[in-house]
């Protein structure tokens, strides 16, 4: 929890109490659904909460603002994403059930509101979202083949409406066969560990 804490120094009393939840939550459920690997379950503030937080690095999303995560798994990078912006509404999407069964076990247990969790895939969602977030699901060109109608017109955020995706290693091939915008910002800019040396999030434009 301390690294969330160097990272994100200002913290609510309220969004303390619901990241420190996530260790014993995540680890109560592992042992039922496995979608944390044992090793990194040890490593689950810096590898999958802070490496989600990543994305609030680049994006401060406003009040208001809807994001759709797709593949969330056992929920990232929603639920750390949900708890620092409370005024925000995540809507997790994954086609595994069992994965989605995680993520709302984990959402009652810390207390987190603003999500919610659907077994399904992004092609079928009919709503609109300002964002859509995710975690390497897949390259770059079927993931915006998934999700290039979902996208709200209204914008009212820093960076406009589109991809927040984390990735890491050389994405230049991948960008190129996206044949789209793309701007790549290097999590090392933000987080010193060595994990973070070649992770990245990379913004696609939806307009």
């Amino acid at each position: 929890m301390q690294i969330i804490e160097k990272y994100f120094k200002h913290l609510t009393p309220e969004q303390t109490k619901k990241f420190s939840a996530l260790k014993d939550l995540y680890a109560e459920w592992n042992e039922k659904i496995n979608v944390v690997s044992r090793k990194d379950i040890d490593q689950l503030y810096e590898r999958h909460v802070l490496h989600s937080l990543g994305i609030a690095k680049v994006m401060a999303f406003k009040p208001g603002t809807r994001i759709l995560d797709v593949g969330t798994g056992g929920g990232f990078p929603g639920v750390p994403l949900a708890i620092l912006f409370p005024e925000c509404h995540f809507h997790l999407i994954d086609s595994i059930g069992k994965k989605i069964k995680v993520v709302e076990g984990v959402c009652a247990g810390a207390g987190i509101a603003n999500v919610t969790a659907t077994h399904g895939r992004a092609e079928d969602v009919k709503d609109k979202y300002h964002f859509v977030v995710s975690r390497a699901v897949t390259r770059f060109k079927p993931f915006w083949g998934w999700i290039r109608t979902k996208f709200d017109d209204d914008q009212f955020n820093d960076l406009n409406n589109g991809i927040l995706y984390l990735k890491g290693g050389d994405l230049t091939e991948e960008i190129q066969e996206l044949n789209r915008p793309a701007y790549e910002y290097d999590l090392n800019m933000f987080f010193e560990e060595e994990f973070f040396e070649t992770k990245k999030v990379v913004h696609v434009p939806a307009f």
